[in-house]
């Protein structure tokens, strides 16, 4: 039988084709390499950090080569051994004849195709290996933490450092052993060591020793797994409530991995023995790895499911508790909540203090600027042209002003590209007129002017009136804003901002000083030119700059305009938050980066995390999901998907808003992770703390992502006894939005200059506010400050059965007061909408104030939102509510309202209750009610202490209830009342009746229903 003829062979001109094509492919890739690495080592030279590109460069390159040699050695190795062993006659059979052509076709290059397979085994592990250089560094730089592992005494280092790197060691070998085995067995079978068919032994002497060989290590590299899983099991969730390895783990699951390791041992003895030196077949080799497969299912499976079911979860309370009480410590320590003070708050005053009227630490502090809102107020005031903007939310500093320090409401006026007209949207307009903005614009939090206005104090294009009479306003008695400079920056261009992204380079520098092609600022009908002088950008004077960066942006009127002189640079990677990023790679930065005036220079200051996910025993939570809130998206970052049990802010990062700088200072300096970092790159990555400038640190602010991660954990990990922790008892939970609790949105923390219960002093801090889990009563207030330069996590905790409310509750009690609703009812229509601002929750007086700006958009195109109301509580939240013009009102009017509270024989206050059935109005002694009218009365009582309740409980359904019987109950007081209002000639008038404003909630709005809606 003739047998079948080999492939045909490619032509040559397919060959050359081929050949052309791939070469064209790999020099365009190689070019696009090469480009992006030129420029990338220019940028990191123009900011001083080349030692983190040829660091992280190196790694790359040394991990490529060392994996990929390694895989492809390995690989390739076990194919050429394979063809070597090959036996020299095989016997005759149709599967050997079908085999032919394929032996006749790799034999005469076999050589070249396993180098080939082995070059593109070794690429995709080099490529792979290439990826885990931070992973690398870590395990050559990491030290330890001094702190050790509560099961097998081990430093938390060796879990940090060493452990990742350790586990894809032995993943590249698992990889290479099995990609080995895969290809002898091919190599064995078409060459005829392997055999399907035909009589005697299906496998020869040398195939078998050889495959039985790579089996055997791959088992003994399963042993070296148990024993990494024994370490690994502290890692990760187990059987028991929390993080980490529970009762069964430790008891059952962690000897069997020990006896899994030793067994897998002996089976590869085994396999060797009896394949190779005794019987030399694999029936026993086969039973010895079928006996691994049992033991791992029976020792690995069944005993701790076992240990589970029937030991563990009759008592699991009793069992888990010193597991659970290893989780709470880990956890607390990972991410710093150990030195977190928690004081109790009685909060049990639910009068206002006259002492409100006078407090100075407090009440002047509040700040009613709402930065989510007020940005289009400042963009609409201060924007002066269209291409101008604020961003969606602004941000909150202090600064100290006349010898006064308290928080501002500050942005900076950037260049919105996406802004520009059609006209303004070329290529020279673009990248080289409009390159920066100027000015910080501030407001001080607790002043607003002239109908509703922030009050300007910083950021003018030129003198203030001037200013204000070119945007249209009303010129009036009242100052609008600051006659002068009072945050004053030397250079207030701003060149670097959060309103640019990677394709918004800028190109400055003129080699003819007269010529200022950029715009700098309006004045008057025109404006201002300006030619940047600053050390920041890359020089592409030079024709093969230029042509480097057309190839890189793809542009040719860098090699043709005009606009490109010698004395050009380019300004690109923008966004302050990107540069960091890319000068630290390493971090995980804060999603809320803000500037600051520091030394007459606007700086953009970035909190720099380090974090790990290694930390045994530590909960392990989801960045993304942990920081994410109501402003997520909306003038903050959002954070990668990154799974963490370890965050330190390590790094406070400042971005130079003019020439760029980059500085990485370092804040936390007993953190180990920066310490390997910092030793990876040279030692001298990071400024010492004790260099830190100190106006630059007056600016430093508690993170609000860190913050959010804390707080978080503190809902949970307050608790500190194992046994309540487990029957999660006194679990909190973050509150809703006030003004919109069902969109399911968590209100985000925030910043107030002021001075709580227990502290020396005001503090510029970051709070917010938790109510227990399930419930909408107030449970504690959360706040994150800095004392002498150290971070200060502190806890006011509340009575269980406080009857204090929550941010939800709050807002709906005064929200749906009837006198309240009245007025918010007059402030909206079609032509206006209201918006609610901050609520904040301020500990006063042993009880609680709450205030909450109240703002009026009107309809009108580009109309900003204007303070117009202030919504202010105390005590329970729903007893004494007052909505009023200003702050000082406010105050006045609750403190009236607690002196007619206090004052016997007087009513309570609108929002208060109304005087109990045969109770004595003012002015006078009164009869006691009879008949309907004290039915009437007693079933006002009744509704009222029944809305009590439901506020109290926090089930919205049972509080639309209440609230409508209690609304119903009014109508009948007042029914009865009119039937009593005509007495007799020389008889007494009736008992006052109750106001009509007398509860917490409110009777319906005309025409619509009792029952809160959100945001009123």
């Amino acid at each position: 039988m003739r047998s079948s003829s080999p492939l045909p062979r490619m032509s040559r001109r397919g060959r050359v084709t081929i050949g052309v094509l791939v070469g064209v492919f790999v020099l365009f890739t190689l070019l696009g390499w090469g480009v992006q690495a030129w420029t990338d080592w220019l940028w990191f030279d123009e900011v001083r950090y080349t030692g983190v590109f040829t660091g992280v460069l190196t790694t790359r390159l040394v991990l490529f080569l060392a994996v990929g040699l390694g895989m492809a050695a390995i690989v390739g190795g076990n194919l050429w051994l394979a063809q070597r062993l090959r036996p020299r006659l095989r016997p005759h059979s149709p599967e050997q004849v079908t085999l032919e052509r394929y032996r006749m076709l790799l034999s005469p290059r076999l050589g070249l195709w396993i180098s080939l397979l082995a070059v593109v085994v070794g690429l995709f592990a080099g490529l792979s290996a290439q990826s885990r250089w931070n992973q690398w560094l870590l395990f050559r730089n990491g030290g330890d933490f001094g702190v050790k592992d509560p099961e097998f005494g081990i430093d938390v280092g060796f879990y940090v450092f060493q452990l990742p790197f350790l586990r894809y060691l032995l993943g590249v070998g698992f990889t290479a052993v099995v990609l080995s085995v895969i290809g002898a067995l091919a190599v064995h079978y078409i060459f005829g060591g392997v055999r399907l068919q035909g009589v005697g032994d299906r496998m020869t002497n040398a195939a078998r020793a050889h495959l039985s060989t790579l089996v055997a290590v791959f088992v003994l590299l399963k042993a070296l797994a148990y024993v990494l899983d024994r370490r690994a099991m502290l890692l990760e969730y187990g059987d028991g409530p929390v993080y980490g390895a529970g009762y069964a783990d430790v008891n059952a699951l962690l000897p069997a991995k020990e006896i899994l390791a030793y067994i897998s041992i002996v089976v590869a003895i085994a396999i060797i023995v009896f394949s190779n030196a005794w019987m030399r077949n694999l029936v026993w080799p086969g039973i010895s790895l079928a006996l691994l497969g049992v033991s791992a299912v029976a020792i690995g499976g069944i005993y701790p499911w076992a240990v589970q079911t029937f030991e563990v979860k009759p008592s699991a309370k009793e069992k888990e508790a010193p597991f659970i009480e290893r989780s709470i410590t880990a956890t607390r320590a990972a991410f710093g909540l150990t030195a977190a003070t928690t004081t109790p708050y009685a909060a049990s005053n639910l009068t206002p203090p006259a002492s409100l009227a006078t407090d100075t630490s407090v009440v002047p502090n509040i700040r009613l600027l709402d930065p989510q809102l007020v940005s289009e107020t400042y963009t609409q005031r201060q924007q002066v042209r269209q291409f101008y903007d604020f961003g969606e939310k602004l941000d909150v500093d202090r600064y100290g002003v006349n010898g006064k320090v308290q928080d501002y409401v500050v942005g900076l006026r950037e260049v919105n590209y996406r802004q520009l007209t059609p006209q303004q949207n070329t290529w020279i307009n673009r990248h080289t007129v409009y390159t920066h903005g100027y000015g910080l614009v501030a407001a001080p939090g607790n002043r607003v002017v002239c109908g509703g206005q922030p009050f300007f104090v910083s950021g003018f294009l030129g003198d203030p009136q001037e200013q204000q009479k070119e945007q249209g306003q009303q010129q009036t008695s009242e100052q609008c804003a600051a006659q002068t400079e009072q945050i004053a920056a030397k250079q207030p261009r701003v060149y670097y901002g959060e309103r640019m992204d990677s394709s918004d380079y800028a190109i400055v520098g003129q080699s003819d000083p007269e010529r200022k092609a950029e715009f700098d600022r309006p004045v008057g009908e025109g404006g201002e030119s300006y030619t940047y002088t600053g050390e920041g950008g890359v020089e592409i004077g030079s024709f093969p700059r230029r042509l480097l960066y057309a190839i890189k942006e793809q542009e040719s009127n860098f090699l043709l305009s005009d606009a490109v002189n010698d004395d050009s640079k380019l300004l690109y990677v923008r966004n302050p938050r990107d540069r960091v990023e890319k000068v630290a790679p390493f971090l995980t930065l804060d999603g809320d980066p803000y500037p600051a005036v520091v030394d007459g220079r606007i700086q953009w200051i970035i909190d720099g995390y380090t974090t790990a996910a290694t930390y045994p025993y530590a909960e392990r939570v989801n960045l993304q999901e942990q920081t994410a809130d109501e402003l997520t998206g909306r003038g903050t970052f959002q954070l990668a998907r990154e799974n963490v049990n370890y965050i330190r802010n390590s790094v406070k990062a400042t971005v130079d808003a003019y020439d760029g700088t980059v500085r990485l200072y370092e804040f936390d300096e007993t953190d180990p992770v920066l310490k390997a970092w910092n030793k990876a790159f040279g030692g001298d990555l990071v400024v010492p703390k004790s260099e830190i400038p100190a106006e630059l640190a007056e600016h430093f602010r508690y993170p609000a992502d860190l913050f959010k991660v804390q707080r978080n954990l503190l809902t949970r990990f307050h608790v500190t006894d194992p046994g309540a922790f487990y029957s999660e008892t006194d679990f909190w939970q973050v509150p809703n939005v006030p003004d919109a609790p069902d969109t399911g949105q968590k209100q985000p923390p925030y910043y107030l200059y002021t001075q709580f219960p227990g502290q020396d002093s005001a503090r510029f801090q970051l709070t917010s506010a938790v109510t227990p889990n399930g419930r909408e009563n107030l449970a504690a207030l959360i706040s994150g400050s800095y004392v002498d330069g150290q971070p200060r996590l502190e806890v006011l905790d509340l009575p269980d059965q406080t009857r204090v409310s929550g941010p939800v509750q709050v807002h709906q009690s005064m929200t749906n007061n009837a006198n309240i609703r009245q007025q918010l009812n007059l402030l909206q229509s079609q032509q206006a909408q209201v918006q609610y601002g901050n609520l904040l929750s301020l500990p006063f007086g042993d009880g609680m104030l709450y205030i909450e700006p109240v703002y009026v958009k009107t309809a009108a195109q580009n109309a900003p939102p204007l303070l117009q109301r202030v919504l202010m509580s105390y005590g329970d939240g729903g007893s004494y509510v007052v909505l009023a013009n200003n702050v000082a009102d406010g105050i006045k009017q609750l403190v009236e309202q607690g002196k007619q509270a206090t004052a016997p024989g007087t009513p309570p206050p609108a929002g208060g209750t109304p005087p109990p059935a045969g109770g004595t109005p003012p002015g006078g002694t009164a009869p006691p009610l009879t008949g309907e009218l004290a039915e009437a009365a007693t079933r006002v009582q009744t509704a009222i202490t029944e809305v009590r309740a439901a506020q109290t409980s926090g089930d919205f359904e049972r509080y639309g209830r209440a609230l409508k019987a209690l609304d119903e109950a009014l109508t009948a007081f007042q029914q009865a009342q009119r039937a009593a209002s005509t007495p007799a000639p020389g008889a007494s008038a009736p008992a006052a009746s109750p106001s009509p404003g007398a509860s917490a909630p409110a009777s319906p709005a005309p025409g619509g229903s009792a029952t809160p809606t959100p945001g009123g």
